[in-house]
């Protein structure tokens, strides 16, 4: 039989060998049901009620015992319903029970038809190679079985593959850099020390670009269908507070530790552009990747922290070029 959905989707996890009992049942009803196909269920967290076919409530083994047995699965179920389409990544669902403190994830389609469950155990290991998954992403290791993946299973040209090629891009990057940075050497040669403060720009910068990367993946995991802009506009008013600080800072210690205040300046306004800047990448690249089908994992890591470090260098040589005559004067 062809599989409708990708391989990482909920239809690909869940079971169909589950409980469930038309509404209008009794507790008696129920109890029957299960004790005569206890064997043959997969899961045995929740027993679902359907009418038709349709999902209509949940009610746990806990609930069914605590029932009087003439009560109708009517009175007693929770409508209040957790469910996941069958297209869903499968990542969204270890999220789902984790944010609802639940055990098994029900899999409908859009009229709320019951097409399956994806029980506990199968949930554990979403998340164990979902984890497993992103780890190795934001480390810059692709592979394609992730959960086989271990230095001791894995022989010394495979893991050289596989970790090499996103180091290549990075290789690739720090030469962009350092053609940024030789094409601003006269800035350097006025004042060597704008070059002392690179590294602490380039480190901050993919910091709070690195924080932002994850809080969103996280938050496309939960949400897949997280607002691009709304996103974004909430980021954007967290890096402003952020960025004063984090240039404040830098500004001061600059002033303190040379005596110029336009070094100051230089160095806190390049700073706050860059955190600005390296926000909105952290933010875009993931959509980017999501909206071509690819991992938003993918979007951190090497890749991610490339573009920051170019665009922190860029903005900050940028800045000091502008100012350099009254830096040297002042």
């Amino acid at each position: 039989m062809e599989r409708r959905y990708p391989h990482k989707d909920a239809e690909h996890s869940m079971t169909t060998a589950f409980p469930k009992v038309r509404i209008g049942s009794t507790i008696a009803d129920v109890e029957r049901m299960i004790t005569g196909k206890a064997k043959t269920f997969e899961t045995l967290d929740y027993i679902y009620v359907v009418d038709g076919g349709t999902l209509k409530g949940i009610l746990s083994i806990k609930e069914l015992f605590d029932s009087s047995k003439s009560a109708k699965v009517d009175d007693v179920m929770k409508t209040s319903l957790v469910t996941a389409h069958p297209m869903a990544h499968q990542e969204s669902l270890a999220y789902l029970a984790l944010k609802h403190n639940i055990k098994a994830i029900p899999i409908v389609d859009k009229g709320m038809s019951l097409m399956g469950v994806v029980p506990y155990n199968r949930i554990l290991d979403i998340f164990n190679e979902e984890m497993h998954e992103d780890a190795l992403h934001f480390g810059g290791v692709f592979v394609k079985a992730e959960r086989e993946y271990t230095l001791e299973k894995s022989s010394v040209l495979s893991i050289v593959k596989r970790r090499l090629p996103w180091l290549i891009v990075g290789v690739l990057g720090g030469a962009v850099v350092a053609s940024v940075v030789t094409s601003f050497e006269y800035v350097l040669s006025d004042l060597l020390a704008l070059a002392a403060f690179t590294p602490v720009l380039a480190y901050l910068s993919d910091a709070v670009g690195t924080q932002s990367e994850t809080l969103l993946i996280r938050g496309m995991a939960l949400n897949p269908k997280l607002s691009f802009s709304k996103h974004l506009s909430k980021e954007f008013k967290v890096a402003v507070p952020i960025a004063m600080v984090c240039a404040l800072l830098l500004a001061g210690i600059a002033l303190v530790g040379w005596g110029k205040w336009m070094l100051g300046f230089i160095i806190g306004a390049s700073m706050f552009l860059s955190i600005i800047a390296v926000v909105i990448i952290a933010t875009v690249l993931p959509f980017f990747f999501r909206r071509f089908g690819i991992d938003p994992a993918v979007a951190s890591g090497p890749f991610s922290t490339m573009i920051s470090d170019i665009a922190t260098i860029v903005i900050y040589f940028l800045v000091a070029s502008l100012f350099l005559e009254h830096l040297v004067v002042a």
